[in-house]
C-alpha cells in the first residue's frame, strides 16, 4: 500500500527522511500523475473495474485569486506566497483548539473527495482553511495545469505519452526503474538504466498486451528537476508553495523531493501528465485496522489474499476507502496521515512532490519520536551493557528513516534563520513584495510560530536531551529565544 502525503504532479507534505516512511506522516499533492501510499511500493493487480470518478463539483464561492509572480525554480516558477491576517489568526486559533493533539488524526468522516474547478475562483487561503488545516483531501482540475510545458510536449494529442520527445530530450537520462512484479518486504527490488531502453521495455510492453517476461517495470522517483532542462516543466501551483522539504534541500544543494514516475497500465504510482489513475484513500488511524497480527501494513488492499486473509484481525473494523479516478492533468492532494493505494489505468506520466511545512511540522516531530521509541524497544537488552546506548540509538534510527533528532534540529535551524532573516527585512521596510520575494509578512509569522511551538517541545525532550548539541549553533533554545521574541515584535501586523 501506498501512503499519504500528496498530486500527480504529487506534492506531498513529507520530510527529510526515505519516502517510504514519510507517506503516512506528511502531505502531498499529487499532479496528473502523482501518487502516495500506504507502503513505498506499487502493487500491481489484474484488470481494475472502470470506476466513476468520486469527484464532487461543489466549490465554495470565493474572491478572484490574484497572480503570483515568482523567481525560476528548478522546474518551473516558483509563487510569490502569503495568506491574510484572518487566515493567519484562523490558523493560531485551529492549531490552539488542538491542544497538542495530532492534526493529521483531528479529520471529519468523509463520504467523498472534493473537487475544484475554477482557478480562478480558489484562492490560497481558501485551500489553506478548507484543506491543509483540516487535513483534508481534494483534487484539482485540468484547468489548474493546463499551462505546464510537460502536458504540452510530453502526450500526444491522441494523450498517449509521447515517447519520440522523450527520447529526443531525455533518452540518455539514467533512471530508476522498480520492478512492480516482485516484492521485497513491503517495497520493490530497483535497477538503473538509461531511459531510452526504459521506454523500449515499455513499447515491447504495450505490444505484448501488456506483458512481458521483464514483468512490470514502473519507472519512480527520476529526480528530473535538478537536471537544467527541466525548466518550464511545471509551474509550482501556488497552494503548495510553502515547501519546507525542498527549500531545505535546496538551500543545501544536496538533493531535491521532486519527482517524475511513468509506467504502463496495472503500476500503482500516479502523477497525471497523461493517463488515469485510480486512488484508494484511507483517513488517518483507519491503517491500524490494516495491520496484521505482526503489525505489518497490506502489500495491496485489492489483494482477493488479503481480503480473505485471517491474519488482519482488524479488517472488520475497517471502514471503506474513499475512491478517487483521477484525470489526465488533475491534481490530487493528499493530506498528512492519510494512507493511500494508486493503481494505474492507462499508460501515465506523473509529477510527485514530497512536502512538509507548519502545518504537518508537529506530525514530523511525533514521527520522529515513535521512530526512536521503536528502535530503543529493539535494543533495550543492551541497555546497560554498551556504551553511548542512546547515541546508537540516534544512529540505528537514522539508518532506518533517513533522519535523526539531531539533523531535524538542523533543518528546523534552517528554515527559522531563513524566517527570521526574512522577518528582518519585513520591519525594516526592505522587502518589495511579488517579483522579488517568495513570503509575505502573514505566511512569515505562521512559519515561526509553527517551528516555535515544535522547537518547544524538542529542547524539553529528554532524548533530545542527550543529543551532543556542544558544536551547534545557534543552540536550540538561543534558537528558541530569538523566534519567540521575533514572534512578539510582529504581532501587531
Amino acid at each position: 500500500m501506498q501512503d499519504c502525503g500528496s498530486p500527480e504532479v504529487v506534492f506531498r507534505l513529507s520530510p527529510l527522511v526515505q519516502q517510504r516512511h514519510w507517506h503516512a506522516v506528511l502531505g502531498s499533492f499529487l499532479y496528473p500523475g502523482s501518487p502516495s501510499a500506504l507502503a513505498d511500493t506499487p502493487s500491481s493487480p489484474p484488470d481494475l473495474p472502470e470506476a466513476s470518478p468520486s469527484h464532487d463539483t461543489t466549490v465554495c464561492p470565493v474572491p478572484s485569486r490574484p497572480s503570483f509572480p515568482g523567481s525560476p525554480a528548478p522546474c518551473g516558477r516558483r509563487a510569490w506566497l502569503d495568506m491574510d491576517r484572518e487566515t493567519r489568526v484562523f490558523a493560531e486559533n485551529h492549531f490552539r483548539r488542538l491542544r497538542g493533539r495530532l492534526p493529521s488524526r483531528v479529520c471529519p468522516i468523509l463520504d467523498r473527495v472534493d473537487f475544484i474547478e475554477n482557478p480562478d475562483s480558489f484562492s490560497y487561503s481558501d485551500f489553506f482553511k478548507g484543506y491543509l488545516l483540516p487535513n483534508l483531501p481534494c483534487v484539482f482540475s485540468s484547468a489548474f495545469t493546463e499551462g505546464w510545458g510537460s502536458r504540452r510536449h510530453w502526450v500526444t494529442p491522441s494523450g498517449k505519452p509521447d515517447f519520440d520527445y522523450l527520447l529526443q530530450n531525455y533518452g540518455d537520462v539514467v533512471v530508476p526503474v522498480a520492478n512492480c512484479g516482485v516484492q521485497e518486504y513491503n517495497s520493490n527490488p530497483k535497477e538503473h538504466m538509461p531511459l531510452r531502453d526504459y521506454i523500449s521495455y515499455w513499447k515491447e510492453f504495450i505490444q505484448g498486451h501488456y506483458s512481458s517476461p521483464r514483468g512490470c517495470l514502473y519507472l519512480k522517483d527520476w529526480h528530473l528537476c535538478r537536471d537544467a532542462s527541466a525548466k518550464g516543466i511545471f509551474t509550482l501551483p501556488v497552494y503548495f508553495s510553502s515547501d519546507w522539504l525542498n527549500e531545505y534541500w535546496d538551500t543545501l544543494d544536496v538533493d531535491d523531493y521532486r519527482f517524475i514516475y511513468m509506467g504502463p497500465t496495472g503500476t500503482c504510482w500516479s502523477v497525471n501528465i497523461c493517463g488515469r489513475k485510480k486512488w484508494f484513500l484511507f483517513p488517518p488511524g483507519q491503517e491500524e485496522a490494516l495491520r496484521d497480527c505482526r503489525g505489518g501494513l497490506p502489500y495491496d488492499v485489492t489483494a482477493p489474499a488479503f481480503l480473505e486473509s485471517r491474519q488482519h484481525p482488524g479488517l472488520n473494523h475497517c471502514s471503506p476507502p474513499l475512491e478517487v479516478t483521477q484525470e489526465a492533468g488533475e491534481m490530487v492532494f493528499v493530506p498528512s496521515g492519510w494512507h493511500h493505494q494508486v493503481h494505474n489505468m492507462e499508460d501515465t506520466i506523473s509529477i510527485n512532490h514530497n512536502w512538509v511545512n507548519g502545518c504537518n511540522l508537529a506530525n514530523m516531530w511525533h514521527f520522529l519520536q515513535q521512530e526512536l521509541r521503536a528502535v530503543q524497544q529493539e535494543v533495550s537488552e543492551w541497555r546497560d551493557t554498551m556504551p553511548d546506548w542512546h547515541h546508537h540509538c540516534q544512529v540505528i534510527m537514522r539508518s532506518c528513516s533517513g533522519i535523526n533528532f539531531g539533523e531535524f534540529y538542523h533543518f528546523l535551524k534552517v528554515i527559522a534563520e531563513r524566517r527570521l532573516l526574512l522577518a528582518k527585512e519585513i520591519g525594516s521596510g526592505e522587502v518589495e513584495y511579488g517579483e522579488g520575494s517568495r513570503l509575505g509578512p502573514q505566511q512569515t509569522i505562521f512559519d515561526i510560530s509553527r517551528i516555535a511551538e515544535v522547537l518547544a517541545s524538542v529542547v524539553v525532550n529528554p532524548d533530545f536531551q542527550r543529543v551532543d548539541t556542544s558544536m551547534l549553533s545557534p543552540q536550540p533554545e538561543d534558537l528558541l529565544q530569538q523566534l519567540e521574541e521575533v514572534m512578539a515584535a510582529m504581532e501587531s501586523l
